[in-house]
């Protein structure tokens, strides 16, 4: 059942980077973005002290307003990363957030990014957003929408600051934005 779910999941991420024939019904964007969520799980290694036991659950936060609905719970529910259950949970502020690997900052907190980057500096959290704008110096992961696709850019800098490691999978079809160093 999950290797099907993550068929379809892969899937549907594919079909909409590639673009949609004309006609077609696109799949929710909200939908596709969950899957890229999910995915990002499989294409970076988090450090070993990211997690504190061999039980402790690998965390999708979404802090702020979620734009998501069910549909982040729905591609997540039943999969495992490296093992490890895999949960969803949704933060009001920065001060929620306690575990967590890969936090999506909502659209809504982006006038507080620069306080929420310096909250999680140093800690190894994949931080993703899909926020308007080109200030978003320090987000590692940000989903662009491109003529009815989502396009990736990724800061490896501010990877590499927070211990991750992004695979080349991933890479290949970025654009690399921000310092390499971190």
């Amino acid at each position: 059942m999950a290797q099907v779910k993550r068929a379809w999941c892969v899937a549907l991420c594919l079909l909409w980077v590639v673009g949609l024939a004309v006609g077609a019904v696109a799949p929710g964007e909200y939908r596709v973005k969950a899957v890229f969520l999910f995915n990002f799980a499989q294409f970076v290694d988090w450090p070993a002290d990211a997690f504190t036991d061999a039980a402790q659950p690998f965390v999708i936060g979404v802090l702020g307003k979620d734009p998501f609905g069910p549909e982040l719970d729905a591609v997540v529910r039943g999969e495992k990363v490296s093992q490890r259950p895999l949960v969803v949970e949704r933060y009001y502020n920065i001060a929620d957030l306690h575990s967590c690997n890969i936090l999506y900052i909502a659209r809504s907190e982006m006038g507080h990014l620069p306080q929420i980057l310096a909250a999680l500096k140093g800690r190894s959290i994949l931080t993703v957003s899909d926020a308007d704008g080109d200030d978003q110096t320090g987000v590692m992961i940000r989903l662009v929408n491109r003529s009815n696709r989502v396009g990736l850019q990724i800061d490896v800098g501010a990877a590499k600051a927070g211990h991750l490691t992004i695979s080349s999978k991933l890479l290949r079809p970025a654009e690399i934005v921000g310092s390499p160093e971190g």
